[in-house]
């Protein structure tokens, strides 16, 4: 069966003449499979014209259409025959306030309609064309176990959370939510959830993605939509089409965490400190190699705390994210917000590049010299993210600093990340930072280090390796930049905090060398993202 071609309306409040004509202007380019309205179709001032015209057909639906309760009841002639088990007109079904659906194209559709009515004690309210819906509505709506759209009339609580897409105070302040729609929606896992502004915005936040409830499970996604009102002034988003396709289980580029799902503490003991977010899975910690995480499989993409389908996933530490890749802060940064505050800095610093392929290493995503693979994309994306941080430091510190970024590419991680940071940039210029890399890994035994290129092409073929970037400009085109690599054989314990350690040595920060000793609170984790937000703004390709 080919997938359904649904558009979706805003709240009609009884223009349906107008709303009508559009929608057979459009479906007669587009061929719809169906129609959702949302919110107020009636209003209490529809008139009555408008009401006989659909009941004896001189005003036409184009196409099936689907609707439920918004804030008014459903006017007394459409109620009669609602309650009477009659269809309102040919293609008009009311999906009743609390209902299951599957329409002929085989799309299951939940609905909750009306408001939440906290008078009402317990059970569910058993009139179907009023305005008003209790917990236990919602509750008894979790039977239907998955649902391809949900369709509320009001917002799930707290779906803004983690997200990207700016909701405004105001508008914030106008929605009505439930935490019992919120629960409903992680309960069903819809693919869409489509609800209605109560003002003229229209608002689509990223897909975020559910825990699955066992590993072979695929992540359910997804897309919470509310729609404009039909026909306000302000031309906000009344209109919304797509296409269903359920067999299609990929994480969308730029999906965050569920906002409903309840952040754990992080485990604090051995087994848990090689998962924790910005950890680096270091196996070693403390000396001790952990047996029985070797002999374990590795982690999957929603246990993993570098993607963000991982419920548990710090999304408040987001700075940007990409197509292929994101930035992050770093939990326990090295630097503070005033280490480089003389430089005309006002944040850590600390920053990681994160591609969101769940791969060990670039090559494991795919080939490297195709231009459309994974690979490709994901090391572009990520070599223009650290270009940019260069080039914001540089400005924003009038060249005083350079950066430093490396990374530990291991078959045996996880996931790959790129660490980076300030340091002076004439540490850089005058090859100290170099000598530091060199000195150290001559004094942990390991192997030296060798100087390669930055391109792609370029990447170590031998395996295992320790990449370092140097780099610095002095503000007259006179940039320096440098990589070396160490390879690593499959046998040898190597430290995986070296390069954080080098640069602790380097700043005169040894006391901040354990990350776990400088966590912060989420208000200070925040702090820092928004403050180095507005550093970026300039250089953020996203935001073109």
């Amino acid at each position: 069966m080919a997938s359904p071609k649904i558009i979706m309306l805003g709240s009609l409040n009884g223009q349906l003449e107008p709303a009508l004509n559009k929608l057979a202007t459009v479906h007669a380019k587009n061929d719809f499979s169906l129609a959702i309205l949302t919110g107020d179709v009636f209003t209490p001032e529809t008139e009555e014209k408008t009401i006989s015209a659909l009941l004896d057909g001189s005003l036409a639906v184009p196409l099936p259409t689907y609707f439920t309760i918004g804030t008014h009841s459903l006017p007394e002639r459409l109620a009669t025959r609602v309650e009477a088990g009659e269809e309102i007109c040919h293609n008009l079904h009311f999906l009743g306030k609390r209902s299951i659906t599957k329409t002929s194209d085989g799309l299951r559709i939940v609905t909750l309609g009306g408001l939440l009515d906290t008078k009402v004690v317990g059970g569910q309210s058993r009139e179907q064309h009023l305005p008003f819906h209790t917990d236990d509505d919602a509750k008894g709506l979790k039977g239907a176990n998955t649902a391809d759209v949900l369709l509320t009339s009001i917002w799930p609580a707290n779906v803004w959370s983690g997200s990207k897409a700016v909701l405004k105070q105001s508008h914030q302040a106008s929605v009505q939510s439930s935490q019992a729609i919120a629960e409903l929606c992680a309960a069903l896992k819809p693919r869409y959830h489509i609800s209605a502004s109560p003002a003229a915005f229209f608002y689509e936040r990223e897909p975020f993605v559910h825990q699955s409830s066992s590993e072979t499970e695929p992540p359910s996604v997804t897309r919470f939509i509310s729609m404009a009102p039909f026909g306000n002034e302000a031309k906000a988003k009344a209109m919304y089409a797509f296409s269903l396709n359920k067999s299609d289980t990929a994480i969308p580029r730029g999906a965050t965490a569920s906002p409903f799902t309840p952040q754990r503490k992080r485990p604090r003991d051995d087994d848990g400190a090689g998962y924790s977010r910005f950890a680096a899975h270091d196996d070693y910690r403390r000396g001790r190699y952990n047996k029985r995480r070797r002999e374990s499989p590795p982690p999957g993409p929603d246990k993993c705390y570098f993607c963000l389908s991982n419920p548990n996933a710090s999304a408040h530490m987001c700075c940007s994210i990409g197509d292929e890749s994101y930035i992050t802060t770093a939990k326990g940064p090295l630097p503070t917000s005033a280490t480089f505050a003389d430089a005309g800095l006002n944040f850590p610093g600390h920053l990681i590049i994160i591609p969101l392929p769940h791969a060990p290493t670039i090559p494991s995503m795919g080939p490297t010299t195709d231009p459309t693979s994974d690979a490709v994309k994901a090391y572009n994306e990520m070599t223009r993210f650290r270009e940019s941080i260069q080039a914001m430091i540089s400005a924003k510190s009038s060249n005083k600093l350079g950066v430093v970024t490396w990374e530990i590419s291991r078959d045996r991680n996880i996931h790959l990340i790129w660490q980076l940071m300030p340091i002076p940039a004439e540490m850089i210029r005058d090859d100290i930072a170099e000598a530091a890399f060199r000195v150290e890994a001559e004094n942990q035994n390991y192997p030296s280090f060798v100087t390669r290129g930055l391109a792609l092409e370029e990447l170590p073929t031998f395996g295992d390796y320790f990449r370092v970037w140097l780099w610095a400009d002095d503000g007259e085109d006179r940039i320096k930049g440098k990589s070396l690599v160490m390879p690593l054989s499959s046998d040898i314990r190597f430290d995986l905090q070296f390069g954080r350690r080098v640069i602790a040595k380097l700043l005169g920060l040894e006391k901040r060398f354990i990350w776990q000793d400088c966590q912060q609170t989420v208000e200070q984790e925040t702090a820092d993202v928004e403050a180095f937000r507005g550093a970026f703004k300039e250089w953020d390709f996203t935001l073109e």
